[in-house]
């Protein structure tokens, strides 16, 4: 492999905003790797521009070539300094919603109570978000909603996760050809990387589809044990096991939460990336 598109999510996989402790210099490390000029940064996660920005002076955390934003909905470049809209990727996922748009799902799930519509700023043109209560049965709720949108020929992708900070369920109503999987998959085949020059590195439940598909996948160590049983579980259904790494913590010391687990997934793949990780320490 002698050029690499690395892929991660943010909350919890490369900033350490979770219990676990993160390893000492880990970021600093990660850093390092992705300043080598054979490594295309692409940060994939629910945020929007916006909060990856402020992620990114909170967290001092290196800026990314690009931005696959509101769990894979929309795709952005950096361009001087600035987030440059890809409407090439709008283009290719809008015709799953048949004409309707973000008001007209919002409205036609209007019936179901056990929906809580996210804060405005968690919205975007092809994301539509709720909160969902951890009581309820989600797999029966997203059946339910599956058939509605089904009823009115709209193609969606449901993605469930968890806010274990808050304890509640996250629910994003995406175009059906849409998600984290699919905007990775569109990006690699827009900048010439195929599935051996890719891997991506995830926590929750909204990363499983990549964790299960042909993509060298990372699953960082402070993952939940609910999250690692279901991606090996879907990984080995969908018949690809060999490209899932669990960090393990046992990579120069590190123990395998957040950036670490990208660095020892990273290595795990790609060999020569263990040089280029310690070269300027």
């Amino acid at each position: 492999m002698s050029k690499l598109l690395l892929c991660t999510d943010l909350d919890r996989t490369l900033l350490p905003n979770g219990p676990q402790p993160e390893s000492v210099q880990a970021r600093k490390l990660f850093s390092q790797l992705v300043r080598r000029p054979e490594v295309t940064l692409a940060y994939v996660t629910g945020r929007d521009p916006a909060r990856v920005d402020d992620a990114i002076k909170e967290y001092d955390i290196p800026l990314p070539d690009y931005v696959i934003a509101d769990v894979g909905a929309s795709i952005y470049c950096l361009k001087s300094n600035d987030w440059e809209h890809w409407p090439i990727w709008d283009e290719n996922i809008e015709k799953a919603w048949v004409n309707h748009h973000h008001a007209d799902l919002k409205s036609l799930l209007m019936p179901f109570p056990e929906l809580e519509i996210q804060e405005a700023n968690k919205q975007s043109t092809f994301k539509l978000s709720y909160y969902v209560s951890l009581s309820i049965s989600h797999k029966k709720l997203l059946e339910k909603l599956s058939k509605v949108l089904s009823d009115k020929n709209i193609h969606a992708n449901l993605i469930w996760s968890i806010d274990e900070e808050k304890n509640t369920g996250l629910l994003d109503v995406l175009p059906g050809n849409a998600g984290k999987r699919e905007a990775i998959d569109f990006l690699s085949t827009q900048l010439g990387f195929k599935h051996s020059e890719v891997i991506f590195a995830g926590d929750s439940g909204n990363d499983i589809s990549v964790m299960a598909s042909p993509i060298q996948a990372v699953l960082v160590a402070n993952a939940s044990e609910d999250v690692k049983q279901e991606a090996i579980h879907q990984a080995q259904t969908n018949g690809f096991s060999e490209q899932l790494y669990l960090a393990k913590g046992n990579f120069h010391h590190l123990n395998g939460n957040y950036s670490s687990g990208i660095l020892e997934g990273t290595v795990h793949y790609m060999k020569q990336a263990e040089a280029w990780i310690w070269s300027q320490t």
